[in-house]
């Protein structure tokens, strides 16, 4: 397991890998050449969101884009956030969450969800109705592969009799673990049982998440546990003035925003009432963060302290920002935030 220092603030990067009005594989390529520069840089991990059916992201196999990732950097962690599980076989996404553990040598970081948005689970045949049940039923399952060497369950939705289970991964007896939610109640549960968080939204109302969470964290600990993460998820965009950081942000927040609610107007589906609709907004609510960089740092401190979060989540390309920015800010990040003492 990789050493975390609570005391020293820990960056990771957060990717939808929305559309960027190019051909898909362009896309690709640059975001591997980021994945790169911040292996290089330092980063702890790289967490891939999945969509489907959607500009909004154009990983909709998380765990495949990842696999390139790991074979392009050494230290970089990686992992679905969230992989939702409700649109895969258990025992296959125990297989390939097992593959991707061993090809990445012991790095990843494991983050299953149910989806925020319903419309992407039905074009899977996935009804509302019992995407509940079969995702519980499927997490009792990956979580019982992760311990066994057969595997036997008897539900509503899976049945599996005595499956041998031939592959393991390399991080015993299972990689790190995350939820996304902004809800205490989840947050609580995640810290029962082990697991590190996953938060965005402005840094009072995450403040309550956390409290839940360190709340709920086991009082006996030993010498060799670490703290786990509170992560907190921002869109970041520094450059040499707040005026060019501004506008290089507003441009690649519009297109962004393009792709989130495509599915939702595509289906007359009201957008989420936390949804920042203009740029100015999302500057408002904390959700994007854009500078110089002695302005950003001070931003960004100020509401992990606030947030009571470990962990920044940086949301590095978004839009149709451009990859010699993204890694710009990469950079200044690490400078800033993590080379000098906070």
């Amino acid at each position: 397991m990789t050493n975390r220092n609570p005391s020293k603030l820990t960056c990771g990067i957060f990717d939808h890998l929305d559309d960027d009005g190019r051909d898909a594989a362009r896309q690709y390529a640059d975001r591997l050449a980021l994945a790169e520069a911040c292996d290089s840089l330092g980063f702890y991990a790289y967490h891939l969101a999945e969509h489907h059916c959607t500009p909004h992201g154009r990983g909709p196999s998380p765990n495949l884009f990842l696999s390139s990732v790991a074979q392009r950097t050494r230290q970089l962690r990686v992992g679905p956030l969230v992989m939702l599980l409700n649109l895969y076989h258990p025992l296959r996404a125990f297989e390939e969450l097992c593959m991707l553990d061993q090809l990445s040598c012991g790095r990843l970081e494991l983050g299953i969800g149910r989806g925020s948005l319903p419309i992407e689970l039905g074009y899977f045949g996935i009804s509302a109705n019992d995407a509940p049940g079969r995702y519980e039923e499927a997490s009792e399952i990956l979580s019982n592969a992760m311990k066994d060497q057969t595997l036997s369950y008897h539900g509503h939705h899976f049945e599996l009799n005595n499956v041998p289970l031939t592959l393991k991964p390399v991080q015993r007896p299972c990689p790190p673990t995350w939820v996304a939610s902004n809800r205490p109640e989840s947050a609580a549960w995640a810290a029962t049982n082990g697991a590190n968080l996953a938060c965005v939204g402005p840094s009072s109302i995450i403040r309550k998440t956390t409290d839940a969470f360190r709340a709920h964290l086991p009082r006996t600990t030993s010498p060799d546990d670490r703290e786990p993460f509170t992560g907190l998820l921002r869109m970041i965009v520094i450059a040499r003035s707040d005026e060019e950081a501004y506008l290089l942000a507003a441009t690649a927040y519009q297109r962004w925003l393009e792709s989130f609610m495509f599915l939702y107007e595509l289906n007359a589906v009201p957008t989420p009432p936390n949804l920042p609709l203009t740029f100015d907004a999302a500057l408002e609510s904390e959700l994007c963060v854009v500078g110089k960089p002695a302005s950003v740092r001070r931003h960004l401190l100020n509401q992990m302290e606030e947030a009571g979060a470990n962990y920044l989540l940086c949301q590095l390309a978004f839009g149709n920002l451009p990859l010699e920015v993204s890694v710009y800010t990469a950079a200044k990040l690490q400078s800033e935030l993590v080379a000098r003492p906070c």
